[in-house]
């Protein structure tokens, strides 16, 4: 049962939570500050009147009606903390993080039954036990990092392993693969795969949601649900990738003591998949990249063009992908030839198209150009440049980028020298940095900065400052409770001194934290003002402003932050 306020909840209470943030209680209440979570959050903490700056409560038998509850207890406080707040403060959502349940002893099933009973008596849902949590962008439930940028074009990442789910992250962020959502659902006592899958299809919504699910499976517990949902959603246009994990003796013994899961043939599971329309992947690796396949235009044929600097790499390639069932055509004829004029001497056109170790960027745009545009029996491009060292490559690759925004035919790149290129590769992550905070900017950080200026009081004066650093814009935000004449100037301070001290827009941004939807970089006291300062994309400044001033009683400045 997936409700309302598991998804979307006006309130959250983490039962646990510490202000060390390196227990999971901590961890998961950091988290939710740091997403900018826009609801009322409470804490449960019988030593603390406040946790993380969040009002505490010393028993759960205190707080207000909640919505949602995260446990970050012992196993056997669980049961009893459940059956209070489901019955005495309306909370329909929990999500379980401790272990110690039916993975491990039968006490702990008799527990996770208690459990389930309580939660199935009130109509609640129950995620977990002995998982890291969920994360949307609604909430970021989870006590672990790292934190991906969501967008409601990214990927919904449903695993039975909450490491499992960590790894597939670490994997996903250094390829550019964002998320929409992530579901770790741990012993899967009330809710697993399959659920989430039956939820997400019968709520479907073609404009709004993900069309592309990745999982990692340990137990199947129902095949025809599975096989219903998975290929129901297929049908409306969603791409499904999937590991499952525990096919062999030894891994099924793995997955047992892991999560409680069932074993199931290895060649059964191959059949389902086959059937249902799941692309079958084997690690991390081949899930996230599939992934980022699938956030590529559809493929409308088997014809491939392999454009490449360097001629061992395209004839591995061309075998690759010829033993694969996939076409690499030959190119001939006067097109083929009106493209070799126009390159170097000793380039080669035939496919693969070999531009050289000096083939330069716009080269490599004009062959893509006449895949895209003249060669009709190509229906797809793999690119493979890396480099020797010679050259840089930062050309090459905004020339790559480019074309796959842009063209029709999908663009596969193959990007060897990831190490020899260093420089390139950071200098891409930076731009990616900047775009994400200018593309997520509003929503997140804008409740956020609400929910400071509320926490400071109606006194708050807000201050906001802009500057531009290389290809990036930014803003800098700054709250102080009472300020004097000293205000203003701490704030505009402030946003030099991260202009001094970054070497590019990436490295600004990265110690700002705006990977955690949060761009705070400390705060200071100056003369009984409380400064703190923030850096998001300067065209979102409007809504940063619209939202403060709901809860701020005098203007807000202006500060010329340059």
């Amino acid at each position: 049962m997936i409700t309302t306020q598991l998804l979307r909840p006006e309130s959250i209470v983490v039962v646990g939570a510490s202000n060390n943030v390196h227990k999971p209680g901590g961890a998961i209440l950091k988290n939710l500050i740091n997403g900018g979570y826009q609801g009322e959050l409470r804490a449960v903490n019988p030593k603390e009147k406040e946790v993380q700056g969040v009002p505490a409560f010393a028993d759960v038998q205190d707080v207000p009606d909640t919505d949602l509850a995260v446990l970050a207890v012992p196993a056997s406080m669980c049961p009893g903390i459940v059956e209070t707040l489901a019955g005495r403060k309306h909370t329909r959502a929990f999500i379980i993080l401790s272990a110690g349940f039916g993975e491990e002893t039968h006490e702990g099933a008799l527990l996770e039954e208690r459990i389930l009973e309580t939660v199935n008596k009130y109509g609640a849902s129950l995620i977990g036990p002995n998982c890291i949590g969920l994360m949307n962008t609604w909430h970021h439930s989870v006590f672990s990092q790292p934190i991906p940028n969501l967008s409601p074009k990214g990927v919904d990442l449903i695993s039975s392993s909450g490491a499992t789910a960590v790894f597939i992250l670490e994997s996903a962020v250094t390829k550019g693969l964002q998320f929409n959502s992530v579901w770790s659902v741990g012993n899967a006592k009330q809710i697993g795969v399959e659920d989430v899958l039956q939820f997400m299809d019968e709520n479907f919504d073609s404009e709004k949601d993900s069309r592309i699910k990745l999982l990692y499976i340990e137990s199947i517990q129902n095949p025809d649900r599975l096989l219903f949902h998975a290929s129901s959603l297929i049908r409306k246009g969603c791409k499904i990738a999937a590991i499952k994990a525990g096919s062999s003796e030894s891994g099924s013994r793995a997955a047992s003591s892991h999560t409680g899961a069932i074993a199931s043939s290895d060649s059964a599971v191959e059949a389902l998949f086959r059937k249902a329309g799941i692309v079958r992947c084997f690690s991390r690796e081949e899930l996230t990249t599939v992934g980022c396949v699938f956030t590529l235009p559809e493929l409308k044929g088997k014809n491939f063009a392999i454009i490449t600097h360097a001629g061992g790499p395209g004839v591995m390639l061309t075998d690759a992908l010829s033993k694969g069932g996939l076409n690499v055509p030959k190119l001939e004829g006067n097109l083929a030839e009106e493209l070799k004029a126009q390159l170097f001497p000793g380039a080669a056109v035939g496919n693969p198209i070999d531009i050289l170790a000096t083939g330069t960027p716009e080269h490599l745009r004009l062959c893509i150009d006449y895949c895209e545009e003249k060669f009709e029996n190509i229906d797809a491009v793999m690119a493979i440049f890396g480099t020797p060292g010679l050259v840089t490559m930062f050309e090459m690759y905004d020339v790559l980028h480019e074309k796959m925004q842009v063209c029709s035919k999908p663009i596969f790149p193959i990007l060897p020298s990831i190490n020899t290129a260093g420089a390139e590769v950071a200098t891409g992550r930076r731009r990616a940095v900047g775009h994400a905070v200018a593309g997520r900017g509003a929503a997140v950080a804008g409740r956020h900065f609400e929910q400071v200026a509320r926490r400071v009081g109606p006194e708050t004066a807000v201050g906001v400052g802009v500057g531009k650093l290389e290809d990036v814009e930014f803003a800098v935000i700054g709250f102080g409770r009472n300020p004097g004449d000293d205000f203003q100037r701490e704030v505009r301070r402030a946003g030099a001194e991260c202009q001094e001290r970054a070497q590019g827009p990436g490295e600004m941004l990265s110690r700002a934290g705006v990977g955690q939807g949060d761009a705070d970089i400390g705060d200071r006291i100056i003369h009984k003002a409380v400064v703190s300062v923030h850096f998001f994309s300067r065209r979102r400044c409007k809504d940063i402003l619209c939202r403060t001033s709901r809860v701020n009683r005098r203007p807000s400045p202006s500060l010329g932050v340059r």
